[in-house]
């Protein structure tokens, strides 16, 4: 493990910085919003704002890296990414934040493609297992100690802004003097809905459908949260919990099913998220650790939905469409995540702020319902004949790009290794032979 990891180090370290900047960012907009007086609906958009930039960023981020070439991009993003940061923190209007919110979702999309596809250029067939696993874990334990942070100093200040331009400057170091080859040029991934529809209609809306969940919490869960009374701090354990139980119910969700028709597991933990939500719509509870406790077995399923969705999809493709499959769903998902908190804001304003758990119930509900009813219809593939692959725990996380799924065990097995002239390099031996 160690020989597999340490060519890595350097690179996991900058993903530490960059998705501890992204966890302290993502939930200090929204507490600091709540604070200001701004709208549900405002509130809502810094999500909707940050997918749409996120999922542009997927798509259009690859043609900017092979023109200008990968660590001049990854240079460049990673200093809009900090500006936007300390620009956030002087300029507190909603109106700004919500434009500034879809720049630095396409930036977190282009750093995240470069760093994902420099791992994958030190990974083996022997070791991507090994380096994927923590990198998913790098990048939750990031997440949750960005937002772990925001209890630890005033959020009304611009300190924690500051402190967010710090850890974004400190992620571009590790991959900007590290000596690994330059990566392959990004792949980029087409979304081809007929197709994904096909393949696996459960996978294709249950996909949909956790999107406009997750969005819709992991957007305006920490103004929930804020309506409800919780202080800063409790609002960061509260969305640190959902992440971390979230992390843990992957491994048993996966090997459940791995074992039974994966559509029952899927209808299973939708149906706990939804009678979760609908705990804390009917209960209202006022006592924090009552509330942390039911926000925490709804984090549980709702977020064991993603991986076992995938890995259904998956079960109908042979291994070379791993990456298409995947990267398609995954894009999907970022759809949902635009959807999610744009119809979670205006809810939460006509209803009051236990109202976000009606968007997530509902859309828990239909997968739930849509699962068993297509288990109906289509047979599973038996559990002897998939593919012997461990379902390995993905980021149910729209900050997941599809080069990601290339160090994924379960996708084709990776090409020999060929380097690949950096533009800027290129560019230099060209003057140098001239």
């Amino acid at each position: 493990m160690r020989r597999n990891l340490l060519p890595v180090m350097a690179l996991l370290l900058g993903t530490l910085f960059l998705f501890l900047g992204n966890g302290l960012h993502g939930l200090l907009l929204p507490v600091r919003g709540s604070a200001e007086g701004y709208s549900n609906e405002i509130l809502g958009l810094l999500g909707t704002s940050w997918a749409t930039g996120f999922v542009a960023g997927c798509l259009i981020a690859p043609k900017l890296v092979m023109r200008v070439g990968h660590v001049r991009a990854f240079s460049s993003f990673i200093s809009l990414i900090a500006i936007i940061a300390l620009l956030s923190g002087i300029l507190v209007d909603q109106y700004w934040w919500v434009a500034l919110r879809a720049v630095t979702g396409f930036c977190i999309a282009g750093t995240s493609m470069i760093i994902e596809s420099w791992l994958n250029e030190r990974a083996t067939n022997e070791s991507r297992g090994t380096i994927f696993s923590f990198y998913i874990s790098v990048t939750l334990i990031g997440v949750v100690g960005g937002q772990m942070l925001v209890g630890i100093v005033d959020p009304s200040t611009t300190i924690l802004f500051m402190i967010c331009g710090i850890l974004y400057c400190l992620a571009m170091l590790p991959t900007t003097v590290s000596t690994a080859a330059t990566p392959q040029p990004l792949t980029s991934v087409s979304l081809n809905l007929p197709r994904l529809y096909r393949n696996s209609p459960v996978s294709f809306v249950g996909i949909l459908m956790v999107g406009i969940a997750n969005g819709a919490y992991g957007t305006l869960g920490a103004v929930f949260g804020a309506r409800a009374g919780l202080s800063p701090n409790m609002i960061a354990i509260m969305l640190s919990i959902t992440i971390f139980v979230g992390a843990l119910a992957q491994f048993p969700a996966g090997k459940a099913s791995d074992r039974i028709d994966r559509r029952y597991v899927l209808a299973a933990l939708s149906a706990i998220a939804a009678l979760a939500a609908l705990l804390l719509i009917i209960l209202r509870p006022q006592d924090a650790m009552m509330m942390i406790v039911l926000v925490a077995i709804y984090g549980a399923a709702a977020n064991a939905l993603y991986p076992i969705a995938v890995a259904h999809a998956n079960d109908f493709a042979s291994s070379d469409e791993f990456v298409q499959v995947s990267g398609g769903l995954l894009l999907l998902y970022g759809i949902g995540t635009i959807i999610g908190p744009t119809i979670g804001g205006p809810v939460m304003t006509e209803l009051g702020p236990h109202a976000l758990f009606a968007v997530t119930a509902v859309a828990h509900v239909l997968l739930t319902a849509y699962a068993l009813y297509r288990s109906r219809l289509r047979a599973a593939i038996p559990a002897a004949e998939r593919e012997n692959v461990p379902n390995m725990p993905v980021s149910a996380s729209p900050m997941s790009t599809p080069e990601s799924l290339s160090l994924d065990p379960r996708a084709a097995p990776l090409p020999p290794h060929t380097e690949t002239p950096d533009p800027d390099e290129s560019h230099a031996t060209g003057e140098r032979k001239s």
